[in-house]
């Protein structure tokens, strides 16, 4: 794609990045297809190559009015569209990019400033949300319907293990998953010492930063990273750990994405880069391991696998936790259009809560086809999405490992 840049963005890193991905794209319109937005909407302008155009217009001086605002927030950031691109086009990152901009130009309502806001300041921050979590569920009863599916319901964890091991790992406890799931990181530690390897939640660590991140407050964003480096850095740099593991896929996407966007910290480009090439997911750690000395439950359990899209598109791991699974005696049942959003999407669900209720549906019906007894994902966000409407039990896949789960 040709590009003719402005001078209001000559000089910009953000503009100059977002230029030289915008000439990756050769217009193909192959994303198209797999865009979950433009097959809800049918608008070109919801979908990847129609967002990318509004992008170039305004990187090249053209108008940016609430409607190039509008189609950029419709998008799930889901990057169904970078596994289909056939040149490698980083769409992920424009789009944060091209929000950003758009951000700095066009101002919101002061009830989209609001919600946004709150959702920067309650979410990252565990204690805050565990307020607003149990005081919702205090008055679930007297709440509508619609808001009482939004309250989780709040699974507990086992003690974890004591550090006994020659192997070592450190984990990212997370933010809502903390306190919402505190089962999902308890099964993962579980099994990990089964295999022989000792985890580490540094109490100091906090969110992966992706939730300011994709609202365009990228300098908080790169505070939270900061922190989580520093927290990890002393472990890091004794060579004391093989991997820092994630169980939440949304936050694994992110601290991968670590060095790239702290590679102009003169002071953090190195430690981020670091902590980038030891980020895994659960499911990387335990692909690499002998499984066969874990006693994995045979209760005859039919499960649907979803693959958050963080973990399938983000990552690139479409598959992995499928085939552990299998290889285990998991009875899985399959799942059309499996390359799907469930419309969760970090804060999208409540930011777009009509496009993100049609997506769940049309997830909910793919998953609970053929009838299984269990759902199984692998990120806090679609794990809460998907439990507020499904009709069977929604797990982190990890706990079907875990015999004690």
């Amino acid at each position: 794609m040709q590009t003719n840049i402005s001078k209001q963005y000559q000089g910009s890193t953000e503009a100059e990045e977002a230029n030289a991905i915008l000439r990756s794209c050769v217009h193909c319109g192959f994303c198209t297809a797999t865009c979950p937005t433009y097959q809800l909407l049918g608008d070109e302008l919801d979908g990847p190559r129609g967002r990318i155009y509004l992008i170039k217009q305004m990187l090249e001086g053209g108008g940016v009015t609430r409607k190039t605002q509008t189609h950029l927030d419709r998008c799930l950031t889901c990057r169904s569209c970078e596994t289909t691109c056939p040149s490698g086009v980083k769409y992920g990152r424009l789009v944060d990019i091209g929000r950003y901009l758009v951000d700095k130009t066009i101002s919101r309502s002061w009830l989209e400033q609001t919600k946004r806001f709150l959702l920067r300041k309650i979410i990252p921050y565990p204690q805050r949300f565990s307020a607003l979590l149990n005081l919702g569920l205090k008055f679930k009863s007297i709440l509508p319907d619609k808001l009482q599916r939004k309250f989780p319901a709040i699974q507990t964890g086992r003690r974890w293990p004591q550090i006994r091991h020659a192997r070592r790992m450190l984990i990212l406890e997370g933010c809502a998953q903390s306190i919402v799931t505190a089962s999902t990181n308890s099964a993962a530690v579980h099994v990990l010492d089964k295999l022989g390897i000792s985890v580490t939640a540094v109490k100091q660590a906090g969110c992966c930063g992706a939730v300011s991140h994709h609202l365009s407050a990228h300098e908080e964003a790169l505070a939270f990273m900061r922190r989580n480096i520093d927290a990890w850095w002393s472990y890091i740099s004794k060579d004391d750990v093989e991997a820092i593991v994630t169980t939440a896929s949304g936050c694994g996407a992110m601290i991968k994405d670590y060095g790239e966007l702290l590679k102009h910290d003169v002071v953090y480009a190195e430690m981020a880069q670091r902590v980038s090439s030891l980020a895994k997911d659960i499911s990387e750690v335990l692909a690499q391991e002998n499984l066969s000395t874990l006693k994995i439950r045979k209760d005859n359990k039919k499960v649907a696998f979803h693959s958050p899209c963080t973990l399938q598109h983000g990552m690139k791991l479409n598959g992995v936790v499928e085939k552990i699974l299998a290889q285990s005696g998991v009875t899985l049942m399959p799942v059309n259009d499996a390359h799907l959003c469930c419309g969760s999407a970090g804060t999208y669900s409540i930011l777009q809560p009509g496009l993100s209720q049609q997506l769940l549906e049309n997830k909910l019906q793919a998953l609970q086809a053929n009838k299984p007894d269990v759902i199984a994902t692998a990120n806090i966000g679609c794990q809460m999405h998907l439990a507020s409407r499904a009709g069977v039990p929604v797990v982190h896949w990890v706990e079907l490992l875990d015999e004690g789960g």
